[in-house]
């Protein structure tokens, strides 16, 4: 099976109540423990590539990992997308470079710019069958080039989601509901919560559409408290609660995004296995252990937080 995009895979995720896991990829490490959890659990899955992960891997060397794994699971539903597009010219050389769906990321500037670049960009995707994601509100945090201090931050306003896909024509959206870039997502002390009410109010103006959460990292505390065992500094880092994600899933969040849990897990792996074997040198041997740890997060998270095993 070539690449798919997302507009099969978002409809039974939306009528199955439950969602595609969009893992971030950066190395073939990460690339292999999120292809080796997906094929094992029969689920699909979205292959996630930021900017700054084409800039340290580079694109070509990206798109040929991909097809390593589509050459291994030639049955399974892969998507090949875009996150966090800044701006037309680098969605169009994705779109140009074999992806099959690309995200505009235009949620910090005027309503109405929003719409004229994000409409730009599904005109010309949808002109060489490439799927696109827009954004409405502004998350908290920090993740590759996107940094937004929390008091710029704002949650989606659902009266504005149903001019803003029907003006712009996106194929998913989207919505800030108190997720967070990055493994500092909530002080100390605090009881997270998302705004499911702005969650259902959305679906209320939406009806069967799409909807995509951004900074849905959990942060798993047993991957820090091995990366701090182990010469790390993380303190307090707090990520979304699981139960919540679940919740999630099984309305119309149809794609959840997972970044920082695969980074975490990778470094505790590497870290782990460096202090207790500090003659260690053959990065084959660290890095595996980091791979191994990738698999098992993404393993969980399609089993009991998705909801995605055996939709393939």
């Amino acid at each position: 099976m070539a690449l798919v995009t997302t507009t099969e895979m978002f409809k039974k995720a939306y009528d199955g109540g439950y969602a595609i896991g969009a893992f971030n990829v950066n190395n073939m490490e990460i690339v292999q423990g999120i292809a080796d959890a997906a094929i094992e659990l029969r689920s699909p899955v979205i292959l996630q590539v930021s900017a700054g992960a084409r800039k340290y891997a580079k694109h070509n060397y990206l798109i040929k990992l991909v097809e390593a794994v589509l050459s291994e699971a030639p049955d399974l539903p892969i998507a090949l997308h875009l996150d966090h597009g800044a701006d037309f010219e680098i969605c169009k050389s994705c779109i140009d470079g074999g992806f099959t769906s690309v995200m505009i990321d235009c949620s910090s500037k005027p309503f109405d710019e929003n719409i004229a670049e994000t409409k730009k960009v599904v005109e010309y995707a949808h002109s060489k069958g490439v799927v696109v994601e827009a954004e409405l509100g502004t998350l908290a945090g920090i993740e590759d080039d996107v940094k937004v201090e929390a008091g710029c931050a704002s949650y989606t306003r659902p009266e504005e989601v149903e001019e803003f896909v029907d003006r712009t024509g996106c194929d998913s959206l989207a919505i800030a509901i108190g997720t967070s870039h990055g493994a500092y997502k909530f002080k100390p002390g605090t009881n997270p919560q998302l705004r499911f009410d702005v969650l259902h109010e959305v679906e209320k103006k939406l009806p069967g559409f799409p909807i995509v959460l951004h900074g849905a990292s959990s942060v798993p505390q047993q991957f820090v408290k091995t990366i701090n065992e182990n010469g790390g500094s993380l303190k307090d880092a707090i990520g979304v609660p699981e139960d919540q994600l679940r919740e999630a899933a099984r309305s119309a969040v149809c794609k959840i995004n997972i970044d920082s849990d695969l980074r975490l897990a990778m470094t505790a792996g590497v870290r782990q296995v460096l202090v207790e074997k500090p003659d260690a040198f053959d990065p084959r041997e660290y890095l595996k252990a980091g791979r191994a740890n990738v698999k098992s997060i993404v393993a969980h998270k399609i089993t009991d937080v998705l909801g995605s095993a055996g939709k393939a």
